[in-house]
């Protein structure tokens, strides 16, 4: 059954473009699928060849210029002919693919390129100096909640989400009753595709951890050769239980028994190959205001919920409002907004907003809350950065299930509130 990724139509309009289009993203996570889908589309218009570079026998058509080129002879191809439109699957792991795809790039105009791979920091050690102005990187990240609802074929829910722009109440439970479900099963097991499409919770549980073996075995042991593997998942358990919340290099040094820049290289690779997202603090006085300590949010609650062992329902968890933090995070992600964009703002003396999006002259000041009734004093940490700041007016709420204005500040809803974040 053919499922929809907004990426799809994007990466269609790419095919006549010369560039090499690279669709990074964490394991499982659905770019086979995509490129699978893209072959679908265009075979029956252009030749198209699939080559999945785990295979040892698709990597030895490919893995020199010669080959690649001999290769695509074979299925009819010459330099005048028309476009040949070819997909190269796991390449991240062969550092001299880079050299054979300049080479095409450079040579070939009537040859387009989708590629796929696992590691940002791979590709972007691979890639970084052969393929300038030659490549299109895409990001795929786990499913929105948008695309969650129309793989569970909830298409009415997403038609009845695109309609909140016309109605504006305090109480959305009441109204979208049907929905609410949904969000908490997304909060709690994210949005891998497997995971969301598995039938049961013990289903969905056994795929997080089929996901989470894979990653450390391809990515952390064959690939980036790590060594200390204990440690990294010590590492992971405990930005699991500080999800949401500020960490201290230090602090975690000590606890896994590793110096500190160790401990942030490591960290980095978590978030290169899309585990976490690390949400730096926004300042201007550094006398009063956070200027280091850093957020960390995993990009998939279903991941950071299997690392804690805990998929206790939404409604009995104390950490609720650092997962709904999480999902609303995420869901910036998921649309493209630069990761160095989303920050948080936190003063000496306490006052915070969870997310500004930093769009240069431009901020988005934005106050989320897990709660059905949002008081005043909810709401301190915008009042306090109006005074600081009164040159920004942009200044939201993203209130659990309400997108109604309360105490002067515009409300958004968790499905909503995504023409407020737009720049």
């Amino acid at each position: 059954m053919f499922r929809y990724r907004t990426l799809l139509d994007e990466l269609i309009t790419h095919v006549e473009n010369k560039k090499i289009t690279i669709l990074v993203g964490p394991r499982q996570v659905g770019k086979t699928t995509l490129m699978k889908q893209l072959y679908e589309i265009f075979k029956n218009t252009y030749k198209c060849l699939f080559f999945d570079l785990d295979i040892p026998s698709h990597y030895l058509k490919v893995n020199t210029y010669e080959s690649f080129i001999n290769s695509l002879k074979l299925e009819g191809y010459h330099d005048n002919g028309p476009l040949f439109v070819v997909f190269l699957d796991e390449f991240q792991r062969f550092p001299d693919m880079a050299i054979v795809l300049k080479n095409i790039a450079d040579h070939h105009h009537n040859i387009k390129i989708y590629a796929s791979g696992s590691s940002s920091l791979a590709i972007h050690a691979s890639i970084q100096e052969s393929l300038s102005g030659r490549k299109r990187i895409v990001y795929v990240y786990p499913l929105s909640f948008k695309e969650y609802l129309k793989f569970l074929q909830y298409d009415y829910l997403v038609e009845k989400i695109e309609n909140l722009f016309s109605i504006s109440s305090d109480n959305l439970k009441q109204l979208l009753p049907e929905l609410y479900p949904e969000l908490n099963q997304f909060l709690i097991y994210g949005g891998y595709p497997e995971v969301a499409l598995a039938k049961n919770e013990k289903e969905k549980g056994e795929v997080l951890a089929s996901i989470f073996d894979l990653y450390v075995k391809k990515d952390l042991m064959d690939f980036l050769k790590i060594d200390k593997i204990r440690q990294v998942k010590t590492i992971i358990e405990f930005l699991s239980i500080n999800n949401g919340q500020q960490i201290n290099y230090n602090q975690i040094s000590q606890i896994v028994g590793l110096d500190e820049k160790t401990v942030k290289n490591y960290i980095e690779i978590l978030k290169e190959t899309f585990i976490v997202f690390i949400q730096r603090p926004w300042f201007t006085n550094k006398n009063k205001e956070l200027t280091k300590l850093p957020k960390i949010y995993f990009i998939d609650n279903g991941v950071r919920n299997f690392f804690i062992n805990n998929f206790t329902k939404i409604e009995l968890r104390p950490d609720a409002p650092f997962l709904f933090e999480g999902f609303i995070v995420s869901e910036c992600i998921k649309k493209n907004i630069p990761s160095d964009a989303l920050k948080y703002w936190r003063t000496k003396n306490k006052q915070e907003v969870d997310l500004i999006i930093d769009y240069g002259i431009n901020l988005k000041i934005i106050e989320i809350k897990y709660k059905d009734i949002i008081k005043k004093s909810d709401l301190n940490g915008l009042f306090a950065f109006k005074r600081y700041y009164p040159q920004f007016s942009d200044i939201y709420c993203i209130a659990k299930s309400s997108n109604k204005d309360c105490h002067g500040i515009p409300c958004f809803s968790p499905f909503d509130f995504d023409k407020i974040i737009v720049h």
